[in-house]
C-alpha cells in the first residue's frame, strides 16, 4: 500500500503482486555471481528475489515445461502461493494488488497529488495525506503486529474508508477513535 499510494512511478518486482518470498539459493545454483564470495552470497546475489514466477501449482510452477530444469530453484510454497490459486480468492494478495492499482489509476490524488506527513501519535503507524483538486485522502499504515487506536481528529472529524489491506472495510468512521488492526493499511477520504 505504501508503494502504490505515494507519488511517482510505482515499481513492483514480479511476484510482489502474489506475495512471493525470497528463496534460499544454494551457492552451486547461483546465476548472479557478480561480487560473490561464499561468505556473502546472500548479501550480494540478486537471485533469491529472481526465482521463477509462480503461475500455478503444476510442474515448475507453470514457469517452464515439466522436465525442464528452471534457471533457479522454485519456492517451496509455489503450490499455494501462485497466480492461479490467488485469482480465485477475493481476499488474496493478488486481489489486494489489483484493487489497489485500480484505485490508484482512478484517483489522481494517489498518482500526482500533494503529500503531507501526519502525526498519528503512535510510532508504529505511518500516516500521510494525499490531495489533488478537491480530493483529500489519508493513508494510514500500521507496522505493528498489535491493533492500534489512533486519534486523527486534527486531520478531520470523520472520513470514509475507501480501502483496507484486509479487503473488508468500507464506510464512514470517526477519526477521533480510529482503530487499525495489526499490520493493516487504510485509505480514508476526508472532506
Amino acid at each position: 500500500m505504501l508503494l502504490l499510494t505515494l507519488r511517482g512511478t510505482a515499481t513492483c518486482y514480479y511476484g510482489d503482486e502474489i506475495g512471493m518470498m525470497n528463496v534460499d539459493i544454494p551457492p552451486e545454483k547461483l546465476r548472479d555471481t557478480a561480487g560473490y564470495t561464499p561468505s556473502d552470497a546472500k548479501r550480494f546475489s540478486r537471485d533469491p528475489e529472481r526465482t521463477p514466477m509462480q503461475w500455478d501449482a503444476g510442474p515448475n510452477a507453470g514457469f517452464c515445461p515439466a522436465g525442464v530444469d528452471p534457471w533457479l530453484p522454485l519456492a517451496g510454497d509455489y503450490e499455494r502461493v501462485n497466480v492461479a490459486v490467488q485469482d480465485q480468492d477475493p481476499q488474496s494478495t493478488l486481489a489486494l494488488f489489483r484493487s489497489l492499482t485500480a484505485l490508484r489509476r482512478e484517483t489522481p490524488a494517489l498518482r500526482v497529488g500533494s503529500y503531507r506527513s501526519l502525526d498519528a501519535g503512535v510510532n508504529a503507524v505511518f500516516a500521510y495525506e494525499r490531495q489533488h483538486i478537491g480530493t483529500r485522502l489519508l493513508v494510514i499504515l500500521s507496522f505493528s503486529d498489535a491493533p492500534q487506536l489512533l486519534n486523527l481528529h486534527s486531520a478531520a472529524k470523520q472520513g470514509e474508508v475507501l480501502f483496507s489491506t484486509e479487503l473488508d472495510r468500507e464506510g464512514m468512521e470517526s477519526l477521533a477513535e480510529f482503530r487499525l488492526r495489526a499490520n493493516e493499511g487504510v485509505i480514508v477520504r476526508v472532506a
